[in-house]
């Protein structure tokens, strides 16, 4: 059963001490990237892992989402390489890992980079599935049965001008209507906000190129706001028109290549900003007497991609806790800043996963704990302060299998890009062959 969150998303889910059960769209329930449930393993005995099923599935960057009985995910075919013409759409049962349906359409990826699959999780909202492809094939889908509602080729719709690493945006669903990066900046069209129930175009935004983030809401000012970061400013907008209520530019140094999302503080004041050139900025979100403004805190940049300040981020969203930012920085190193100032406070190098070029640890925080899915395929439970990184258990949860060669080094690595799922007390992962249900519940 889908919690019902009221109000601001975050105050909720930190005040709510029930276990939640559903991880119904990219980075979980507000795509705040925590997990409220309780009643989880203190740590992996004898470092080994409950695995409850194992689920054939092709290659893709798509993180699981679960909702109710089903476990959704996105890939480019069973068996399917890079040359493969077709994407998938997925539902799995929850209990078992068979497969329940699959909604598979053409679609030839062009000049594309890393072309092994889609980006971009399956939002599940009232009992609708909403996917969104590579090359922007945007689904609305039956959630229970993968019959068609509506469908969009956007690349043929708005003339996309697709960015380097193809669309990734989540879709995002506000009420009616249905918000995604489109990137058809020439037509006005580099964020559109589309009727859910019929796919009909509502109301576009913005000239601009787009980089990889997805929509998310915020509170401000007693209203709910859309906050949509394209390449080259950050915006607030009414999700039912798309008025522009607030924006701030961002343009990059040298490209557009944002891909975490905003990261919000607990209270929903503060929001950060991370690119792996161009650093972490820090803004002030207007809360009072119904301002829904914005203003600039700081901003650290280092001088190179490795003389680095701040944070720069390239695939690993960070997260601000208790006065603190935590991340991980361009070539895998896991840092704690001040919120304050971006002062760095200390930083583990090599601990958590190998250095390397946009070196990956997934986050999400539970409580005090914090649970990682490293690109090497461990899972870690730990806790971070701060004092530093304290690691309690790691595991292997799934293999790595997407090969990377990386700038700078002579021998590729095998890594594992994408976001993992928890609800039900249990992590959902995926690599390019299959999809892993653990189980993390304590022993009653």
């Amino acid at each position: 059963m889908r919690a019902i969150i009221f109000g601001f998303v975050w105050a909720g889910l930190m005040g709510w001490e029930a276990a939640a059960a559903d991880w119904p769209e990219w980075r979980g329930e507000g795509r705040l990237g925590v997990w409220a449930e309780d009643g989880l393993v203190e740590s992996f005995e004898d470092g080994e892992l409950k695995v409850l099923w194992r689920a054939p599935i092709g290659a893709g960057y798509s993180g699981p989402t679960v909702a109710g009985d089903f476990v959704y995910a996105m890939d480019r075919g069973p068996d399917a390489g890079a040359e493969a013409d077709v994407e998938r759409v997925l539902c799995f049962d929850r209990a078992t890992g068979e497969l329940v349906w699959e909604h598979s359409y053409g679609c030839r990826y062009r000049e594309v980079g890393y072309p092994l699959g889609p980006r971009a999780s399956v939002t599940i909202r009232d009992g609708k599935a909403y996917a969104m492809g590579t090359m922007g094939h945007l689904h609305c889908l039956n959630a229970e049965t993968g019959g068609v509602v509506w469908a969009r080729a956007l690349s043929e719709d708005y003339e996309v001008a697709m960015p380097i690493w193809g669309l990734a945006s989540s879709p995002l669903v506000e009420g009616e209507v249905v918000i995604v990066n489109v990137g058809a900046g020439e037509n006005g069209a580099a964020v559109v906000g589309f009727d859910k129930e019929t796919g009909e175009e509502m109301w576009r935004r913005f000239e601009d190129k787009i980089g990889y983030t997805s929509p998310i809401v915020v509170e401000q000012g007693g209203r709910r706001v859309v906050v949509v970061w394209t390449g080259f400013r950050i915006a607030g907008l009414d999700g039912v028109t798309g008025k522009v209520l607030w924006e701030h530019e961002t343009k990059p140094n040298r490209m557009p290549i944002n891909v975490p999302d905003p990261a919000l503080d607990e209270g929903g004041e503060k929001m950060l900003l991370t690119t792996f050139y161009d650093g972490s900025r820090l803004l002030a979100l207007g809360q009072e007497g119904g301002a829904v403004g914005v203003e600039e805190v700081w901003m650290r940049r280092g001088v190179s991609e490795k003389r680095t300040d701040g944070l720069h981020c390239m695939i690993s969203p960070p997260y601000l806790y208790d006065g603190h930012v935590y991340g991980v920085d361009s070539y895998g190193q896991l840092r704690c800043l001040s919120l304050e100032n971006g002062d760095r406070l200390w930083e583990s190098v090599g601990e958590v996963v190998p250095e390397g070029r946009w070196a990956t640890v997934f986050m999400v925080r539970n409580g005090e704990d914090t649970w990682m899915v490293t690109e090497r395929g461990d899972l870690i439970l730990s806790r971070l302060s701060p004092d530093g990184y304290e690691e309690v258990s790691r595991a292997k949860l799934l293999e790595p299998t997407t090969s990377l060669r990386r700038r700078g080094e002579r021998e590729p690595v095998d890594v594992v890009w994408s976001h993992p799922a928890f609800a039900n007390r249990c992590v959902y992962a995926r690599n390019d062959r299959e999809l892993v249900c653990v189980d993390l519940s304590a022993e009653p």
